[in-house]
């Protein structure tokens, strides 16, 4: 039976929330916003080991307490300026602890709201696929695309669109081979690098409330989502 391993790039900054700081080092709920990401992952039992890539240069990490999740969590301080390098240089750095056909799931840092059943969900849907996954959420609103002036150049079709979410969930040696083939600055996330070796990731019914927070007002609803999670 295949391992499954998470993996969360967290070497950016995130230059439009305007903060002072990386945002997923920004206090949410009295930790950073990145710890809500870690505890959701280390907390599920068939998850082995949570790796975080980290910048080279990061020396906020240590000045949190990340003791709660012992052995489990494995800082990893090989970021690359982008998403896919810092996932390829992950998978890279874990080689030696991941095979083959084990899983990797990988979830973004800024991304605090994952619900336990939604990845319960995205494991039990992917565990027999031969490709994998990611969660989604179907387009409901109108879609206007725009010319350069912010002027509406048409109203796009929104049947069969989805917006992507993570964890994104893929075999070790099929990610690593498709990060490794796939230009860096194309590959936003990893199933857009899965699709450049011609496979069809399938898409997992996810939930608006696995929120990425992107500007300033984003966290403050990721923090009414946890604190009513809390009170339930």
């Amino acid at each position: 039976m295949p391992d499954y391993f998470a993996l969360i790039p967290a070497a950016g900054i995130g230059t439009r929330i305007a903060a002072d700081m990386p945002k997923q080092y920004l206090p949410l709920l009295g930790k950073p916003m990145l710890y809500h990401s870690i505890s959701r992952l280390c907390q599920h039992p068939a998850i082995r080991r949570c790796y975080v890539v980290l910048a080279p240069d990061d020396e906020l990490f240590a000045r949190h307490d990340w003791s709660e999740f012992g052995g489990k969590l494995a800082p990893m301080f090989c970021g690359a300026p982008t998403r896919a390098g810092s996932v390829l240089n992950g998978l890279l750095a874990a080689s030696h602890e991941i095979g083959a056909n084990d899983w990797v799931l990988v979830h973004d840092g800024a991304r605090p709201c994952l619900g336990a059943d939604q990845l319960d969900k995205l494991m039990n849907e992917l565990a027999a696929d031969k490709i994998g996954g990611l969660l989604a959420t179907p387009v409901s609103d109108t879609v206007k695309r725009a010319d350069t002036e912010a002027r509406v150049l048409q109203t796009e079709r929104r049947e069969n669109l989805w917006l992507a979410q993570t964890p994104q969930m893929f075999r070790f040696k099929l990610l690593l081979e498709a990060l490794q083939s796939v230009n860096e600055t194309v590959a936003t996330d990893e199933a857009r690098a899965i699709e450049s070796l011609g496979f069809s990731p399938k898409l997992v019914g996810g939930e608006s409330l696995n929120l990425k927070v992107t500007y300033a007002q984003d966290l403050a609803l990721a923090e009414l989502i946890l604190r009513a999670r809390r009170s339930q």
